[in-house]
């Protein structure tokens, strides 16, 4: 694998890539072959697209460096979209119309469809976030509402009672809500208990660690900085490596819903 060099712009070493792209299947992105996008609405940020329904995703997923000054002041989302953010590092400042709130490195906020969400970099440094949006699925009875916390107020669980892999729910189990976004945690050595595989896809964003990886019963390595994409009914599992620091990722799954046919 090559990395970039500041001085020249040229990786050092061969082109290569770990990435792997099996549309409306599965995906893993490295962070270092990310492009920029301009997007409507940014403003001095480094905005990639990453989940999309290019890939064969129902949702978009974004990684973005808001640089100083760096906002959307046009809002995010729209008509019948669900929003959430998640602040990987940094300060961010949310606004939903109605009242601000800032959030720093742990933080989220989940507004309900057709609510705007407004961005703005809360410090001179950067800020980078993980940013989400959906169409909302209505169920009649029921509805969301805004949601604004931080996983590092939360008391995390042991994800199906194994004490080395933890698990944070951002959203509560309320059938207002059609998906919920968690933080999953691998002590090095921990993995999921077996390969799962299931009807709710995921986009989820590398924080921190290293570890293997089985989508489709392939196993490949995955570190800090990559995207994975699983569609419905992928194979998956993960088992982390490395001594320091945990395999962590935040990612999205779509729930509370019955198969529309």
């Amino acid at each position: 694998m090559g990395y970039k060099n500041n001085q020249t712009g040229y990786l050092d070493g061969l082109l290569s890539s770990r990435a792997v792209i099996k549309k409306n299947n599965y995906a893993l992105i490295p962070h270092d072959g990310l492009v920029n996008n301009v997007i409507p609405g940014f403003e001095n940020c480094d905005c990639s697209i990453l989940g999309s329904k290019q890939l064969g995703a129902n949702f978009v997923d974004y990684i973005i460096t808001m640089h100083k000054d760096g906002k959307n002041q046009r809002g995010f989302g729209g008509e019948g979209i669900e929003t959430i953010v998640y602040v990987i590092d940094g300060v961010l400042k949310v606004n939903d119309g109605k009242e601000t709130h800032e959030l720093t490195k742990g933080g989220y906020a989940y507004l309900p469809a057709s609510t705007l969400m407004y961005l703005e970099n809360g410090q001179d440094a950067d800020t980078e976030i993980f940013l989400y949006k959906k169409r909302y699925q209505p169920l009649e009875g029921y509805e969301a509402h805004k949601v604004v916390g931080n996983v590092n107020d939360m008391e995390p669980i042991e994800y199906e009672g194994m004490k080395d892999v933890l698990l944070w729910d951002f959203l509560p189990k309320d059938l207002g809500f059609d998906m919920n976004f968690h933080i999953l945690s691998f002590e090095p050595g921990a993995s999921h208990g077996y390969i799962e595989t299931h009807y709710q896809e995921h986009g989820a964003y590398l924080l921190s660690g290293q570890g293997m990886y089985n989508l489709d019963n392939e196993w490949m390595p995955v570190e800090k900085g990559d995207y994975i994409f699983m569609s419905s009914y992928v194979q998956q599992a993960a088992y982390a490596v490395g001594r320091d620091e945990p395999l962590m990722y935040v990612y999205s799954k779509d729930c509370n819903r019955d198969p529309e046919i």
